[in-house]
């Protein structure tokens, strides 16, 4: 689906702002259809022939567009010049942080991953040989990259992202240097440094490119070490107050025999749903990993072991019926109350235990949540893969990036 068209009846616009709003048009159409020539950009815009030529022309000497090739091989002149946005214009780099590794992506003005490093994390590693450990990846996947210095940094990390001073809060339980990191590379650079929940930026992932491109409103369901969840309504992230919109780990829900505490989830919907959980259901199931696990071919380092649990599960998936089974209607009990308060109509099982499960799992926890819930509610595992976070991270940098070059001075 194409942008809306620039001109709008009964509105008028100064030169300048019309002239911003056209160009703004343009370089949204080139990056979701392009590259595309004038007639091209003007039958999909609806903007005059002159118009359009004008705007190519201001694209042009700001460096944002490019000639790029010719339509047709019997095509040639000016009517046949594609143009294109100047992939290499900017680069961005992502981020995600672990308990025990980081990983960075190093991607182009589109998007495109250039670059990615992964460094680990030793446990007793102190908070500065860690932050010295991220930012050498960083440095490293920028050199791969054929990247002087980024435009844009997104960085994310488990725990709450005070929406008011973009810091991490109320995270006893992550680690020290996750907060030091993102210190660290706000203190070398002059460019803007974003950090966002991992699950939200997960979220994103599956919203532009994954399970949720067909919803504008659905709840991901983190399902990893922990469990957590990202909320997009009407298109729009939702993180809360305090940024713990989707703390779902420290939802009370039956089956715990406890109740979580403003200190730690145990007793929440963690102690149902959390990796260690999975893992003593399994257990209790006779279900054993295979040496050396399964996690597969995109899987990051520091994977939960319920995810090569779960695909060992899988591997026999009718003779592990009852654990799947049990573990469908402990994940559906997490998504009746959210399915209770927001009726999003969409729940997307991330994480790497809920990629893991695919569409079998989530086939399972379908059938289970519509026996708890009269809200019709479609239940899909995750597409985006292993790196979703990694990759929300860097479309949020991209975001960042486009908002302020694609908004040329007029």
């Amino acid at each position: 689906m194409h942008p809306p068209r620039a001109a709008t009846a009964g509105r008028t616009a100064s030169p300048a702002t019309a002239r911003l709003i056209n160009d703004r048009l343009a370089l949204q159409l080139l990056q979701s259809d392009g590259p595309l020539t004038a007639g091209q950009l003007k039958a999909m815009t609806g903007l005059s022939r002159p118009t359009v030529a004008d705007l190519v022309e201001r694209l042009q000497e700001a460096g944002l567009i490019a000639v790029v090739g010719e339509s047709g091989a019997q095509r040639r002149g000016p009517n046949a010049r594609l143009y294109g946005i100047v992939a290499d214009r900017a680069h961005l780099v992502g981020l995600d942080l672990r308990a025990h590794s980081v990983t960075v992506a190093v991607a182009d003005l589109l998007g495109r991953v250039r670059a990615e490093r992964t460094a680990p994390v030793a446990p007793d590693d102190a908070p500065g040989t860690a932050v010295a450990t991220a930012l050498a990846a960083v440095d490293t996947a920028l050199a791969a990259a054929g990247a002087d210095r980024p435009h844009t940094v997104a960085v994310g990390a488990p725990g709450l992202v005070d929406p008011a001073t973009g810091r991490l809060g109320g995270t006893d339980w992550i680690p020290t240097w996750h907060a030091a990191v993102v210190a660290g590379l706000r203190a070398r650079t002059a460019v803007p440094v974003l950090l966002e929940n991992e699950v939200n930026l997960a979220a994103l992932a599956e919203q532009r490119e994954g399970a949720a491109r067909d919803h504008d409103t659905f709840v991901l369901l983190w399902l990893g070490h922990g469990t957590g969840a990202a909320v997009v309504l009407d298109g729009t992230l939702r993180r809360g107050a305090s940024g713990g919109a989707g703390e779902i780990g420290f939802l009370p829900v039956p089956g715990t025999g406890a109740l979580p505490s403003a200190t730690g989830c145990d007793g929440g919907f963690h102690s149902l749903a959390g990796s260690a959980a999975i893992a003593a259901l399994a257990a209790e199931h006779g279900i054993e990993p295979p040496p050396g696990g399964t996690p597969g071919e995109d899987a990051l380092a520091d994977a939960p072991p319920a995810e090569a649990l779960l695909r060992a599960a899988l591997a026999a998936e009718d003779t592990n019926a009852a654990f799947l089974d049990a573990l469908a209607a402990r994940i559906a009990l997490g998504a009746a109350a959210v399915c209770a308060v927001l009726d999003p109509g969409c729940v997307v099982l991330g994480g790497e235990t809920g990629r893991a499960g695919g569409e079998a799992l989530a086939g399972r926890v379908a059938d289970r949540l519509a026996r708890l819930s009269p809200l019709r509610t479609a239940v899909r595992a995750g597409t985006v893969g292993g790196r979703a976070v990694l990759r929300g991270a860097v479309l949020a940098a991209r975001d960042a990036a486009q908002n302020e070059l694609f908004t040329p001075a007029g």
